[in-house]
């Protein structure tokens, strides 16, 4: 198995169709000890009876878009419970609804500053804390989560663009910092997947329906194929892969039209 004996951290599972669910159910296929950090305590027994499926894993309330004490003293507590781990998936992002509803030249100051602050600041912390509380095990992999939309303008993204753009820049920097002590860094750009955060997102159906279309493989991606690409980044077999996007979204950003 891909990761046998490794101690995964995944950050923002939310429920059983999110990606981060996904990763989660392949990394424990593959043998991986299971962390997992949430939002809001009052989710707390939601979140417990869905990684209940999980055996031995534990989960803390953690937001990685607050002050930078909430995730120390987080991962702290996890590392006193846990030891180091061998990997962390940054799956954490929002916008503001009216941000993704209306033009993008409509964004307030306030809503722009809360897409990267939430979904791109927050995994520059996370690498941050982690490395200063010498969380991680040797050859660590940190992975977090993109979408095509960083670089190509679909309608209804907006401002998620912007933040998955400095998210991917931060991707690259990181690894240039961290890649001297032999940790990787890097990004999934998944194809349109129904999770929540989705929801969000303006004729968000007619996206699957195009890629469905236009991709090479002419289907679209499920959480368990992504969770898989992030199963190889997190294992031993991607030792010499740092600082990418990693596409999982059948082909489809290779086409021109």
């Amino acid at each position: 198995m891909l990761l046998d004996g490794k101690k995964i951290l995944i950050m923002g599972i939310r429920n059983r169709w999110s990606i981060a669910y996904g990763i989660a159910k392949s990394a424990h296929e593959n043998g991986a000890k299971l962390i997992f950090t949430y939002m809001g305590e009052e989710n707390k027994e939601k979140i417990e009876e869905l990684i209940s499926e999980f055996e031995g894993a534990k989960a803390y309330v953690c937001d990685a878009a607050s002050e930078d004490e909430v995730v120390k003293a987080t991962f702290e507590k996890i590392k006193a419970e846990n030891g180091k781990v061998d990997g962390i998936v940054h799956a954490i992002a929002h916008a503001n609804t009216e941000d993704l509803h209306n033009d993008f030249i409509q964004t307030s100051k306030e809503g722009y500053s809360h897409a990267v602050d939430v979904s791109s600041y927050s995994f520059v912390l996370v690498a941050r804390v982690a490395k200063e509380l010498d969380m991680l095990n040797e050859n660590a992999s940190l992975v977090t989560l993109t979408y095509h939309g960083s670089t190509k303008v679909l309608e209804g993204y907006n401002v998620m663009g912007v933040a998955k753009a400095a998210l991917e820049a931060s991707v690259r920097y990181l690894a240039q910092n961290l890649g001297k002590e032999e940790i990787r860094v890097n990004a999934i750009s998944a194809g349109p997947i129904k999770t929540l955060s989705a929801k969000g997102i303006k004729d968000f159906s007619s996206i699957l329906t195009v890629v469905e279309e236009k991709a090479p493989i002419h289907k679209n991606v499920t959480i368990n194929q992504v969770g898989n690409v992030a199963t190889f980044l997190l294992s031993n077999l991607s030792d010499a892969v740092t600082g990418q996007v990693i596409y999982a979204d059948n082909g489809y950003n290779i086409m021109g039209v």
